[in-house]
């Protein structure tokens, strides 16, 4: 069965009782959103999940889009981000496995808040509002736990918007690439592109810093990916010192 996502168009697939779908429902179980319920409760909400499949580059959603339910990624990442009318581009978070988003339009069935596009072939599970809201309505932990997850984004995304404020570009890009490899190990995937959209920089004025990083060894550019050698110094640097 084929469905659209926004204006994205994903593969639905009616989950099977397989070992990829029952591994991903585990990663959901475990989310920040969900990981704290009861187990029987968690097994009854991951119950109506669906996996949908994009491809990279692919439209998931878009801002303004019918929001329908929340999604967590099982493979792969999603850039979320804000468009402008000028045709910039503002990426405000990349999901990574493990971690869900579209929350908001769970919560109050309105528009999408932001684009959402597969940076990589991603594998999601979809939750629809019909289903989770009868569930959310007798189960006031889960909405507790919602609640702290996008106060947790909505925090994170504050931080953001004071960075591009008042923290200097190299300290904003020592920031991001911290706090990424907290995630990845040592290696950022991003684009270069991608990278200065979500440090709200310029391809050219970052490459200027990239470049001074990896004739100091703080960083490597291999197979097009930033690959950190020395954490601390970033750390450093993202202090503003």
């Amino acid at each position: 069965m084929i469905s659209v996502a926004g204006l994205g168009l994903g593969v639905s697939v009616p989950a099977p009782q397989s070992s990829t779908v029952a591994a991903g429902r585990d990663s959901m179980a475990q989310s920040s959103l969900l990981r704290h319920l009861e187990p029987a409760a968690r097994r009854r909400i991951v119950g109506f999940a669906r996996t949908r499949r994009y491809a990279a580059g692919e439209t998931i959603f878009l801002k303004g889009s019918a929001g329908t339910g929340m999604m967590a990624v099982l493979r792969g990442r999603v850039r979320i981000s804000a468009p402008s009318r000028q045709g910039k581009e503002i990426v405000l978070n990349v999901i990574e496995p493990g971690e869900v988003f579209g929350e908001i339009a769970l919560l109050d069935g309105g528009d999408r808040s932001a684009d959402a596009t597969a940076l990589t072939d991603c594998e999601l599970l979809v939750l629809e509002r019909r289903d989770v809201m009868a569930f959310l309505e007798t189960n006031p932990k889960a909405c507790l736990k919602l609640l702290e997850t996008l106060c947790q984004k909505l925090r994170r995304t504050t931080e953001q918007v004071e960075d591009i404020l008042f923290l200097e570009l190299p300290h904003r890009m020592a920031k991001v690439l911290v706090r990424l490899t907290r995630k990845d190990g040592d290696r950022v995937t991003l684009s270069q592109r991608e990278l200065a959209n979500l440090v709200g920089g310029t391809r050219e004025s970052m490459n200027k810093y990239l470049g001074a990083w990896k004739r100091e060894r703080y960083i490597v550019v291999e197979d097009g990916a930033i690959r950190v050698l020395d954490r601390g110094a970033l750390e450093v640097v993202a202090e503003g010192e």
